[in-house]
């Protein structure tokens, strides 16, 4: 059976709508799902969100499929608004979520998300990073069908911190988070050099990396697959994955946009959804 999915088409202004279209123009993207695109009635995009809510709380749907949107144009128009996976858990009341961005073959999951780099430091704690270890692992068996995931915990410092002596995270945080879940999660690695990890998982020896934060982990992963990279939300009700590109307001209306990440969203959500 097809599954349901809601596509938000993302900023008006942006390059949502066009990769929208033409993902949904191939036919090999048609077939896979009953989709149903909600277009923005408001000059930022947050209104289908907002839709998209309303009807995933009243009706079976399977999945989400989020086109971008701007976080600084949502703020300027009066809503406060951090992104889609914090609004999305908000309006859920989920608790527990985490971003984890799939491309080529990375996995990488964020321990911290839209923070300041001065601010990421004082941000981790040993509760964020096991439940982020805990809903990859969560999610890698459930959506990827990996029995037995094998997940390393990247280092914040260089060198692991040197034994503290470039830094004490290592030493006071990630190491004893990784001990207090190692019994839940036994595949666990870590903590490993950020210029060591993602080689490890690029190269097929770690099925995700857990990264301190967004460019840490991002980075890499986008080095590897630009414009396949897929944003997932791990935690909510339901499944939901983005292209994990901007709204590329510099080439929007010119009708040059790259529809792969869009296309590679909409895969995964399938390919979740009979997952499940």
């Amino acid at each position: 059976m097809k599954p349901t999915i809601l596509i938000t088409t993302g900023d008006p202004k942006g390059i949502g709508p066009e990769v929208t279209k033409k993902a949904l123009e191939d036919p090999k993207i048609k077939r896979l799902a009953n989709f149903f695109v909600i277009k923005a009635n408001d000059k930022t995009g947050f209104s289908a969100i907002e839709k998209a809510v309303e009807i995933l709380k009243r009706y079976q749907i399977d999945a989400l499929v989020t086109a971008p949107v701007n976080k600084e144009a949502i703020n300027k128009s009066g809503i406060p608004f951090q992104g889609h996976t914090e609004y999305l858990a908000e309006a859920t009341n989920t608790k527990k979520i985490a971003m984890m961005l799939c491309g080529g073959p990375l996995k990488v999951t964020t321990v911290t998300r839209h923070v300041p780099l001065k601010k990421v430091s004082s941000a981790i704690t040993q509760a964020k990073i096991i439940e982020a270890v805990i809903l990859t692992d969560s999610g890698l068996k459930k959506y990827f069908g990996i029995k037995n995931p094998r997940i390393g915990v990247c280092a914040l410092n260089p060198h692991c911190g040197e034994g503290g002596a470039i830094g004490r995270e290592e030493q006071d945080i990630i190491m004893p988070a990784i001990k207090k879940i190692r019994r839940f999660v036994q595949g666990i690695n870590g903590p490993i050099s950020g210029d060591v990890i993602f080689y490890m998982a690029y190269n097929g020896k770690l099925d995700a990396v857990i990264s301190m934060y967004h460019d840490q982990g991002l980075g890499p992963l986008k080095m590897a697959a630009f414009e396949k990279g897929v944003n997932v939300t791990l935690g909510l009700p339901f499944i939901r994955t983005s292209p994990d590109h901007g709204t590329a307001y510099d080439i929007a209306g010119k009708g040059i946009a790259n529809p792969s990440s869009m296309k590679e969203a909409i895969k995964l959500a399938v390919n979740m959804c009979h997952s499940t």
